[in-house]
């Protein structure tokens, strides 16, 4: 029996691939503005992506995430931990303009949503996290291509 491959899904998963900096503001300078850098390069299987970020506030956690996806289906997933000990599964969507991770469940559920620019070297959005059962902003963030 054949079998579906994810050559299409991963092929979407290109214009992600780079070095980015990366700016984070907060509602009310709660915190920050946080800098730092995200890394998207394909792990050496060419199966997943691997996400490596780091920001300059002590508040922000380092992240190590793992993007891949379901061939037969071309659903996304991305396995995110940090240096707090948190680790999350996170279900995933992306287009030509739009990234989004989600995910529902304890302690809150979460959103993050950034649109790419016509050029693809900028994606602007943020991050929402659910209080009383309503998903709020909590911060908007920024990735310009360095390369």
């Amino acid at each position: 029996m054949d079998q579906p491959t994810a050559e299409n899904a991963l092929a979407r998963l290109e214009r992600l691939v780079g070095t980015w900096e990366v700016e984070a503001t907060w509602p009310e300078n709660r915190i920050g503005p946080a800098h730092g850098t995200t890394t998207i390069a394909w792990h050496d299987s060419k199966a997943h992506l691997v996400v490596r970020s780091t920001v300059d506030l002590p508040e922000v956690p380092d992240s190590t995430s793992i993007i891949g996806c379901d061939g037969a289906s071309d659903a996304y997933v991305q396995l995110y931990a940090d240096s707090r000990g948190v680790s999350r599964v996170f279900r995933m969507s992306i287009d030509e303009r739009e990234w989004m991770l989600w995910r529902d469940g304890i302690p809150f559920a979460q959103r993050f949503v950034v649109h790419a620019s016509d050029d693809g070297d900028t994606m602007t959005g943020g991050w929402e996290i659910e209080e009383d059962g309503v998903l709020h902003h909590d911060f908007a963030i920024v990735y310009r291509r360095v390369r």
